[in-house]
Formats: C-alpha cells, structure tokens, sequence
C-alpha cells in the first residue's frame, strides 16, 4: 500500500479510532540513504526503506490527568491494524467509529527529487570536497563528510474526523574539518539542510561551505586561546539560533513546564520575561526551513506561534496530551521521530524576531569583549536554566573593531537571566540548522536570531 490520496480510504482505518476521548492513526512510509567520506575514502553506505503505523488514545481524568494508550506496528494493512487497536483497547469502552471524509493533501515544492542522481554522482560530489579541502588548505589532519537523504509520506487520520496527508522530502551535508599545528587541533564545521529536494546542492554551494569548514580550522591554529573573565559579548546573526534554541526554547516547552522542570517560565504567563524589543516565535510555516511542516504529527496545520511578545510571555509549545491537561487547543507543536514514537511538544524554526538597530552600530559600542560568529555545541538544564555553548569561531573586540581570531571559548550562564539583559538588538538575521534530541527521539530544526548584544557573560578560555 502506498501513502497517497488513491492508496488510503479513511473508511478502511474508522475502526480503529473508537478508543479514548481522542485517538488518531499515523501512517508512515519512508526511505532515504546516507553516505560518510572519511579519510578520503567511502567508509559507509546505508540504504532503506521503512513504513508501519503508530495508534494512540487519550483520556482526560476528572483531576485532568490525562492516560495515553500507544502502540505501533511495522505494517500499513488496516486488517493488521485493527487486530493492534483490539488489543490495545481491550476490556475498555469503544465508540462509534467516525464518518468517512476525504483527504486534505498537501504536496511539497521539490524541484529534484532526492533519489533521482545516481550514487556515482554523490561519491563524486564528496570526493571533491575532500580534494577540495586538502589541495588548497595546509594542516589537514581529517575530513569528515556526511550526504543523507530521506523522504516520507504520513497520512494521520483521527476520530475528529481529521484525515492529512503530506510529504516531506530532507537532505543534509555535513561537513567537518580538523587541522593540526604542533600537537594543536582545531575544527571546523558547515552545515546544509533544509525541507529541500537535490537542488538544495544548487543553492547553497557545497565547494564554498567546505572551504569555510577548512579556513575555519586552519585559521583557529594560530588564534590565542580566549580570555576568561566576565565580559560583554556580541552574538552576531551569523551565529545562528542556538543561544535562543538552547537556553530558551526547551524550557518553553508545554511539558517541562507541567512536569515542573522549566520552573523560571512556569505561572509567568502575562509577565514580563525579557527586555521590551524582544520577540521570540516558532514558526514551522516558514517556506524551506529545516524544521518546516503542513502539519505536525497529530495533523494541525502549522502556523506562527509567538511565545514571547515585546518582552512578555504570551505561550508555551503544546502537543495535544499537554493542550488537554489544560482544557485548551494545541497550537500545532506535536512531533514525532516516527511511527514508532509518541508526539512530545517540540520547536520547529525558533528564532528571535529583528529588532531595529544596524549591527554595525552595535559591533561599535563593543568597547572590550568577544564576538561570536559561529556557535558550536551545547547543554542546558531546563530545571535550573543553566548552560554551557561552545564557540566555533569568536574574536576579540576593541574599541569597537575586531582585533584576531580566539579559540577555545565556552559561554556560561543562565538562560532566563541573559534574556533580560540583552541590551542591544539588529535588524539582521541568521538560521542554524540541526537535529533536536529530547525524550531519545530527533527531529530536524532551525534556529535564528539577529546581531545582539548581552552586556556581561561569563566566558571560560585562559585566565588573564
């Protein structure tokens, strides 16, 4: 059976959603490939394909506790399914089943398909890379390289009579380079991804990103290691949203602050949380965007949410489970890894909305600090909001003007606390793109912000 409007007949799939005050069947079918070029050779290929249904039930309580009831099975025969649902409903009371309707369909703009180049062409495509890196940069201890692609069909019907279905076509080249100088390593990175077919390639110029990932390692081998100390920092756009991603976000989502473990936002809806120019939105309608969707995974139409308007908390990130509790509608953030999994409340594209200054401007009233240009990896914890970033590509700053290039620089602190002291904020903006883990299931995201400034931070490098 095929995913698509001839292949599915909500009639076929009826009876399986008579369980709980909510129930919804997600079916999905996919397939995908990834390569990694390592030691300028193919050192792995993989290949598959994969489908099956997930059903799930909700039940609110009288103290608003809410049950869920999920299972899933490696098959898309609605027989297979129903003999799933019996068992998973088993002793509890059923319902009539709801009416049939047709489907709303939604097709993605994809201009290449990402199976149709042959495999040659994306050995070739690595190779030059990697030839690209060691021919023209000096230092190149290792070149890492990963192409993947996947697409996926998902139909979700549900027993409010809600019946999608869409396909979502990804690619992804990850590029890391690491360079060594007297017992020195340095790295580099670049990413592309986006909700994108093969022309993401024409793009976004994958000779030009690799050339950044090796200019960015080879260049941090000469760079003094950062001062440590407290200072004020500059977050350019190019930085990408993983400040806002990191810090903010999780701590924004429905069921850390329910479960108590996002307790600076908890009970603070209506309040002020940040400065008054400050905006923050998640918007999975952005057209291309990593993290983009029609639907989430419980069929609600994407759109816009903004959690943080003019320095006030305004919402959360809610899946349907957490919207129950509350005896109030999602607003569209219920996402899943696959059929396998159940939707948790999760960002999509989260980013801070442009203030109104040039950056230029705010780089100026940098009298002695950090810029950072390129984020790396990081953690936080939701409970107390602290976290640690490390920075890929940082500078000194004096009297305004960069000064050298500085390496091995973390920043520390407190995510609520940052975001009211942001002072300063651009009308720029720039995107990061990665995978979000939570719960032990990923999902693609995007992240972004304008130039900011935050007037003190502590950063750990070498002591002065």
């Amino acid at each position: 059976m095929n995913i698509d409007a001839a292949g599915i007949r909500f009639a076929d799939w009826a009876p399986t959603l008579t369980g709980g005050q909510y129930a919804e069947a997600y079916l999905e079918q996919s397939k995908g490939k990834s390569i990694v070029f390592e030691d300028s050779q193919v050192t792995e290929i993989s290949s598959g394909e994969d489908h099956g249904v997930g059903l799930r039930y909700l039940e609110r309580g009288p103290t608003g506790a809410v049950e869920t009831i999920h299972g899933s099975i490696n098959s898309l025969d609605p027989h297979a399914t129903c003999r799933l649902a019996n068992d998973l409903l088993a002793g509890r009371k059923r319902r009539d089943a709801p009416q049939s309707r047709q489907p709303d369909v939604y097709r993605q703009n994809v201009r290449i398909r990402p199976e149709s180049a042959p495999m040659n062409s994306n050995f070739r495509l690595l190779e030059q890379l990697d030839r690209t890196i060691r021919t023209e940069f000096p230092h190149i201890r290792q070149v890492h390289i990963s192409y993947s692609e996947r697409d996926r069909r998902v139909a979700i019907l549900d027993s409010d009579g809600g019946f999608k279905i869409g396909e979502r076509a990804t690619m992804a080249l990850i590029l890391s380079v690491t360079a060594e100088k007297d017992g020195v390593l340095q790295s580099g990175f670049e990413v592309i991804s986006g909700l994108k077919g093969r022309e993401i390639l024409d793009d976004y110029n994958p000779v030009r990103a690799a050339r950044r990932a090796a200019q960015s390692a080879v260049d941090k081998l000469s760079a003094p290691v950062a001062m440590a100390g407290e200072m004020p920092i500059i977050l350019a756009a190019s930085a990408g949203g993983t400040f806002v991603h990191e810090a903010i976000g999780h701590s924004l989502e429905a069921d850390h602050v329910q479960e108590g473990t996002s307790p600076h936002y908890a009970g603070m809806l209506g309040k002020i949380v940040a400065r008054e120019f400050l905006t923050i939105v998640d918007d999975p309608s952005l057209p291309f965007a990593r993290g983009s969707f029609p639907f989430d995974d419980e069929g609600l139409p994407s759109k816009a949410t903004t959690l943080i308007k003019d320095g006030k908390l305004v919402d959360y990130l809610y899946d349907r489970t957490t919207a129950m509790r509350e005896n109030r509608l999602s607003n569209g953030h219920g996402r899943r890894e696959s059929f396998r999994s159940k939707p948790i409340p999760r960002m999509s594209n989260l980013y801070i909305a442009p203030g109104k200054e040039d950056p230029a401007e705010i780089l100026k009233s940098l009298d002695r600090g950090l810029l950072v240009t390129q984020m790396g990896g990081g953690e936080v914890n939701t409970a107390t909001g602290e976290f640690v970033f490390g920075v890929d590509e940082g500078y000194w700053v004096e009297g305004g003007k960069i000064k050298h290039r500085v390496r091995d620089a973390n920043m520390l602190g407190v995510g609520p606390d940052v975001l009211k002291s942001i002072d300063r904020l651009g009308w720029d903006i720039g995107w990061g793109v990665g995978t979000c883990g939570k719960q032990g299931q990923g999902v693609p995201v995007s992240d972004g912000q304008p130039t900011l400034r935050i007037p003190s931070l502590l950063i750990g490098g070498r002591d002065e």
